[in-house]
């Protein structure tokens, strides 16, 4: 029997500021890639995992993602959708919203990552670890971006996008499972970052940590849409095309 893996919360609520004109009428998840929306990419990589069940956290111009989107049937999985409403909620607030759709335990990724390290695998050391958290990392030491994660002996020690120290040669690589306790706690309807539920976690030792060896792909930027989109030219996306 295979093994069956958690839901997906799948934000994509953002602006996109520095994608500057790009995401002006449309949401970064349909930014294109080599002539396809990225969240086609996403949803196919989710389903090639063996990832059935995708929530998508939308907020701006997220009307678009799920006249996209849809059901999720094409592309091989099951979405349900969790908008902000009048107001952006943050990545935190949008997890928050969403808990009545996402279960006990779920994986997050970021909207505008694309990532290629093994869920089963990472699914399989969260319960091992036995903490109610836990967060992907990659020995970064500055070279794709800033670091910002300290780890060690699989626990994460310090995190934070602010206050950077000399021990932080991690990064977060944009894969997370929470088990929605962490964030029940966090009042509904509240704007707030996932980065404040994971920097409190590892203040109180409750971060699992899980290195991978294979650096992460982003749209956030457009140095990162660039070499995204070398990435990804001659993947095959089968849903990709308008419906």
């Amino acid at each position: 029997m295979s093994e069956v893996l958690p839901k997906l919360a799948l934000l994509a609520g953002g602006l996109a500021t520095r994608l500057g004109p790009l995401t002006r009428s449309v949401p970064k998840s349909l930014v294109r890639i080599c002539g396809v929306p990225f969240l086609a990419y996403q949803l196919e990589l989710f389903a090639g995992q063996g990832i059935c069940e995708i929530v998508i956290c939308a907020g701006h111009l997220g009307g678009q993602i799920e006249a996209f989107a849809g059901d999720g049937s094409r592309f091989g999985c099951s979405i349900a959708y969790s908008h902000d409403g009048d107001m952006l909620l943050g990545t935190g607030g949008a997890l928050r919203r969403a808990l009545p759709f996402l279960g006990e335990c779920f994986f997050v990724v970021y909207g505008d990552s694309y990532l290629t390290a093994d869920f089963a695998e990472v699914w399989r050391a969260f319960l091992v670890s036995g903490k109610p958290a836990l967060m992907t990392v990659f020995r970064n030491e500055g070279k794709w971006d800033t670091s910002n994660v300290e780890m060690r002996d699989g626990t994460i020690v310090r995190y934070s996008k602010l206050a950077r120290t000399a021990e932080m040669q991690h990064i977060d690589y944009g894969l997370s499972i929470l088990r929605a306790e962490v964030l029940r706690h966090w009042p509904e309807g509240a704007q707030f970052d996932l980065a404040e539920v994971l920097s409190s976690l590892a203040e109180e030792g409750q971060l699992a940590a899980y290195e991978v060896n294979e650096r992460f792909y982003e749209i956030g930027s457009p140095e990162g849409l660039r070499m995204t989109e070398e990435h990804l030219a001659g993947t095959m996306v089968l849903a990709g095309g308008p419906q």
